[in-house]
C-alpha cells in the first residue's frame, strides 16, 4: 500500500480527483495518510474531512525561518510514514531539507506543457494567461518529480489539448483541469504505486504492463 500525503493550498480539485479514483478502485493500492494545507481556510481541507482523511495546516508565516518550516514539514510527513508526497496546488516553495528527505518521492502537477509557461510565479491562472497571450495552439498539463528548481524536475506524464477558440484564462484553466490534470495526477500515482517508474538522468522510464505480465521499458 502506497501511503501518500497530498499538499494543498486552495480548492483541492486535484485532491478530489485522487479521492475519487481511490473510491472507484482505480487506485486500489493507495491510501491518503495526510492532507496538509498551507492555508487554514482552504476548501481542500473540507474535502478531506468529508472522507475521514486526517488533515493538518502548516502556515509559512508562523515560522521564524524557512528552515524551521521545512523541519516541521518533514516531521509531519515522517510521522505519517509517507511514501509519496503529492503537490496538488501547493503554493509554498519548500527548501533543500524537504527535497533531500523525500528525494524522488515528491511529484507535482503543473498546468502547462513544461518547459513552457513554468517556473517562479507561474501558478494559478498565470500559466494559462501567458499561454493565451503567446498565442499557442495547444496547452495542457505536466506531472513531474520535484527537484531543487522550480518546475525543473524530470517529467513523468504530459497531455496536450487543442485550445483554439478558448476565450480567456478562466475557461482554459477549467479545460486543462478537467481534460488533463484530473487524469494525469491519479495516473502518475498509480504508476508509482505499481513500482513501474524509474529515473535515468532527466528521463523518466515507465515499465509497461504486458498481457503476459512481462514488462517493457518505455520512456516518455
Amino acid at each position: 500500500m502506497l501511503r501518500i500525503a497530498v499538499l494543498v493550498s486552495g480548492g483541492g480539485t486535484n485532491l478530489q480527483a485522487i479521492i475519487d479514483r481511490i473510491s472507484d478502485g482505480y487506485l486500489k493500492d493507495v491510501s491518503i495518510c495526510l492532507v496538509l494545507s498551507s492555508k487554514k481556510d482552504a476548501f481542500a481541507l473540507k474535502r478531506a474531512q468529508k472522507f475521514g482523511i486526517q488533515t493538518s495546516v502548516l502556515i509559512r508565516s508562523e515560522f521564524e525561518t524557512a528552515a524551521l518550516y521545512d523541519k516541521e514539514l518533514v516531521k509531519l510527513l515522517d510521522e505519517k510514514k509517507t511514501d509519496l508526497v503529492v503537490l496538488a496546488g501547493f503554493t509554498v516553495i519548500f527548501g533543500q531539507a524537504v527535497i533531500d528527505a523525500y528525494k524522488n518521492r515528491i511529484i507535482n502537477v503543473h498546468p502547462s506543457l513544461i518547459p513552457a509557461f513554468c517556473g517562479k510565479g507561474f501558478y494559478g491562472l498565470t500559466p494559462h494567461k501567458a499561454a493565451l497571450e503567446y498565442g499557442v495552439k495547444v496547452s495542457g498539463a505536466t506531472v513531474h518529480f520535484v527537484d531543487h528548481g522550480t518546475d525543473t524536475g524530470p517529467v513523468i506524464l504530459q497531455k496536450a489539448i487543442d485550445i483554439d477558440g478558448i476565450k480567456d484564462e478562466y475557461e482554459l484553466q477549467e479545460k486543462v483541469m478537467r481534460e488533463c490534470e484530473w487524469e494525469l495526477l491519479p495516473k502518475a500515482v498509480l504508476l508509482i504505486s505499481e513500482g513501474r517508474v524509474s529515473i535515468k538522468g532527466r528521463k523518466v522510464i515507465i515499465k509497461e504492463k504486458m498481457k503476459n505480465e512481462k514488462s517493457t521499458d518505455i520512456s516518455i
